[in-house]
């Protein structure tokens, strides 16, 4: 094992004292090229041009004298540290900060950033990364090789964004491009780069009037009232809070994750699970609906993409979900969402014989599904006498691991 591992944050400023110190006395270095370039690398130290963090771990665990990694940015923040602190290596490491990649971005475009949320994106991760520019306003991409700004552009698809893209930051190279998401899939871009997207329904956190932040990334769902299903007076057949709160617990939406609301109504159903940070695409026939959906995101402050059109049709060019609520269509509309395989779907019926071809439709689909019947009665505390009464078969179905 190395007898010690220095890892150096490099944001392109000069080299501070303990880094050069480490260097003058490392036998093994590891970085990028543009790394190993620089002067103060010993001529006689052992190179590793970085590709595969691993494997350059399991080469300096296996080295005997002194190394050196280099890691672009803070190599604390989605860096190298985790990766060679990880049990399978074994590596005690001392590590000297740079300026965060992310946080040089936003420095560059003279925007604040504790409202942002941050995330990474890898070709596994892309789709993810994607929806999470969906649902959020503000949204910085560390990127890489084949998850880049164009691939962004190209899964956000209808959803318009600005981009300001920060290329080889801290570099001879560094280039800041600010261009709107629809022309970002027209050029080829060099990593690595960190992406700034924004757009849609502004945090309450940009305001100058809004109190100070003092959780990084907060939602502007999290400052709004307290609780979720709560009873709404426009709810239409089939939205009751009850129900609602049993689909978002049967789905569990969450950031990172597409949902689709078939037949949403007043859109409450699209907008409690926007606020649980999930990206969210809220389908209806009604042009109405399509409206108060819109208005529903605006007065709670979350992202939508309200799309109108009728199902099955209408979902033929949606982005793949995660996870799907169907208020309506029947048996048909739920084969059509069961071909696209979501993780989780859930629907109700009002009578046993549709809540028996729903489930039929999701168990040849391919789904383990469980049925509910739901009954609630809502009481006047004033009287205590009986004010409403629902009964609805809620279904919920979950598509096994291995399919």
């Amino acid at each position: 094992m190395a007898d010690r591992v220095t890892v150096i944050g490099w944001d392109g400023s000069p080299l501070t004292a303990a880094a050069r110190s480490a260097l003058s006395a490392a036998t093994l270095v590891a970085g990028a090229a543009h790394h190993l370039a620089l002067p103060e690398v010993p001529p006689t130290a052992e190179r590793i041009r970085l590709g595969s963090l691993g494997l350059a771990a399991r080469r300096i665990a296996g080295h005997r004298g002194t190394a050196v990694v280099f890691a672009d940015g803070d190599p604390g923040f989605f860096g190298a540290v985790r990766t060679l602190r990880a049990p399978e290596h074994g590596l005690e490491v001392e590590v000297v900060p740079a300026v965060s990649s992310v946080a040089a971005a936003f420095a560059r475009a003279g925007m604040p950033w504790d409202d942002a949320q941050v995330v990474v994106a890898h070709p596994r991760t892309l789709r993810r990364a994607v929806n999470v520019c969906r649902a959020h306003a503000k949204v910085a991409v560390l990127t890489s090789p084949g998850a880049g700004p164009a691939e962004l552009a190209l899964l956000l698809g209808g959803v318009h964004r600005t981009f300001v893209i920060c290329e080889e930051l801290g570099t001879a190279r560094e280039q800041v491009t600010v261009l709107t998401s629809d022309r970002a899939a027209d050029h080829s871009w060099r990593d690595p780069n960190v992406v700034i997207v924004i757009g849609g329904q502004a945090s309450p956190l940009s305001s100058a009037t809004a109190e100070p932040a003092w959780l990084l990334g907060q939602s502007p769902a999290q400052s709004g009232a307290r609780g979720w299903a709560r009873p709404l007076a426009d709810a239409g057949e089939g939205e009751s809070a009850l129900l609602r709160a049993a689909q978002l617990a049967r789905l569990g939406p969450r950031t990172g994750d597409l949902v689709w609301d078939i037949g949403t109504g007043s859109g409450a159903f699209a907008v409690e699970a926007a606020a649980f940070g999930a990206a969210v695409i809220a389908v209806d026939t009604d042009p109405r609906a399509c409206e108060r959906a819109t208005a529903a995101a605006r007065k709670r402050g979350v992202q939508l993409q309200v799309v109108s059109g009728r199902a099955p049709h209408v979902l033929e060019d949606l982005p793949e979900p995660d996870v799907v609520r169907i208020g309506g269509g029947g048996a048909e509309v739920v084969a059509a969402v069961a071909d696209r395989r979501p993780e989780r779907i859930v629907s109700h019926a009002s009578t046993r014989d549709e809540a028996e071809a729903i489930g039929r439709a999701l168990t040849e689909g391919g789904y383990t599904v469980e049925c509910a019947l739901l009954q609630s009665v809502g009481l006047d505390t004033r009287t205590w006498g009986e004010q409403d009464r629902s009964v609805v078969f809620l279904l919920a179905a979950e598509r096994p691991v291995n399919r």
